[in-house]
């Protein structure tokens, strides 16, 4: 995905990256370890890490918590993927996306050290952002697992002051195992010796995997439902963990799931020592979370143009079934117009476990195929994975002509637009 502004030079060495290894995602550790001793281990020399693992809400929690600490005054490293506009977002220093010449000099830098040796794309470019956090002065760290947690690159770090293990659910079972258990496994990879592991509320099978993963390695676990409660109260939420009582807003981040997010988030704070985040920082960063693509009213650009008065276009990056069951829980409470979708997936994920959720609420679908992607899920097939779960079905040649056959759909609806993180980086691109 390139931004059509002044990113070339970026573009051009972060398409170099992707050519040093057969594989996408290819988890292990010895090559990113390799490479970082060849720059000095800066890994090694980062301000205090809190490290989060987990298949959704990851990006949540971290945005959250980067709105909190912000608001308290600290100044906050973030590393997240993926991106969804320009590579730039995954990087954050001290507050500010990286730029362009910073990163095309690590960049730059990463490969020299790196020479010939294979690696993925996503090491070596995990590797020039510990690099940028070990030159720039910040308090701390907001560090992203990218797949998994075990054998992730970012799992060189040996001790964060906080892990974290958001919600998880199924997903990548190509490179993680297809149980829950499995999946469960590789995230509580995360987890270190005498390290807090936060764990967010989980199903059965994965909460047995990391609390015997904690347990044999030393690692006090602060689970949801037992050391901490986040839940909501009236028009707010409530937190109680083992140090605070708090009541404050709910995020702005819509979805009753983002409250569980933002408690996960407020837990990881609490359990954070020699760091003070008031309660009026806590309520700030609540009200002001800046995570685009998560359920977001797009409010101006030519998409929104086409929607007829009394219609809405929204836009989330979700793509497997767990995020349908949030967006079938957002829905059903949207109960004051109809909603139509603009679906676009890619082949690897399951677009009937995806849809199923929103089926009983869903006026039609229109379904594109995703441009620009090498493994898109074929229109055809998202709109035969619509009908086999009841949804009303055409296929569209672009987002645009699909907004453009929904806007004429009376009475005006909403119109959601989902299913891939990348159709929602072309989205928001494309709609300036």
């Amino acid at each position: 995905m390139t931004d059509s502004g002044g990113h070339a030079g970026s573009d051009r060495v972060l398409d170099r990256l992707t050519r040093l290894h057969p594989k996408k995602i290819d988890l292990s550790l010895g090559r990113i370890e390799r490479l970082l001793a060849a720059l000095g281990n800066p890994h090694a020399r980062l301000a205090p890490v809190v490290h989060v693992a987990g298949t959704k809400g990851k990006g949540s929690t971290v945005a959250i918590m980067r709105a909190s600490l912000e608001a308290a005054g600290y100044r906050v490293h973030a590393y997240i993927s993926p991106h969804l506009v320009r590579f730039h977002e995954r990087i954050r220093l001290a507050g500010r996306l990286i730029d362009e010449d910073a990163l095309i000099g690590l960049l730059e830098e990463c490969e020299r050290a790196n020479g010939d040796a294979p690696i993925t794309f996503f090491e070596i470019t995990t590797a020039a952002a510990f690099l940028a956090f070990a030159r720039v002065p910040a308090d701390i760290v907001l560090l992203e697992v990218g797949v998994g947690g075990r054998l992730d690159a970012t799992n060189v770090v040996a001790r964060p002051a906080v892990s974290a293990i958001t919600p998880v659910s199924i997903d990548h079972v190509a490179f993680l195992g297809d149980t829950l258990a499995a999946i469960a496994g590789e995230k509580a990879g995360i987890l270190k010796p005498g390290v807090t592991g936060v764990v967010a509320p989980q199903p059965g099978e994965a909460a047995a995997v990391i609390g015997a993963r904690g347990a044999a390695i030393g690692a006090p676990l602060y689970r949801a439902g037992h050391e901490w409660r986040c839940r909501a109260d009236g028009a707010g939420m409530r937190y109680e963990g083992a140090r605070w009582r708090l009541d404050l807003p709910r995020p702005s981040l819509l979805g009753a799931h983002q409250v569980l997010n933002a408690g996960t988030a407020l837990a990881c704070l609490e359990a954070l020592s020699g760091f003070a985040v008031p309660e009026a920082a806590l309520a700030a960063g609540l009200r002001h979370i800046d995570w685009p693509a998560r359920l977001q009213l797009l409010r101006r650009g030519p998409l929104v143009a086409q929607v007829p008065p009394g219609g809405e276009l929204w836009l989330d990056g979700g793509h497997n079934p767990a995020a349908g069951e949030v967006l079938g829980a957002v829905a059903a409470e949207w109960r004051d117009r109809p909603l139509d979708l603009v679906v676009g997936m890619l082949n690897t994920k399951d677009a009937a476990g995806f849809l199923r959720p929103m089926a009983p609420y869903a006026r039609s679908l229109q379904a594109v195929t995703i441009p620009g992607e090498e493994n898109p899920l074929p229109d055809a097939a998202i709109a035969a994975a619509a009908h086999a779960v009841g949804i009303a079905a055409e296929t569209a040649p672009s987002v645009d002509a699909a907004v453009r056959a929904l806007a004429g759909r009376r009475p005006a609806g909403r119109i959601l637009i989902c299913g891939s993180l990348h159709l929602a980086g072309v989205v928001l691109a494309e709609n300036g």
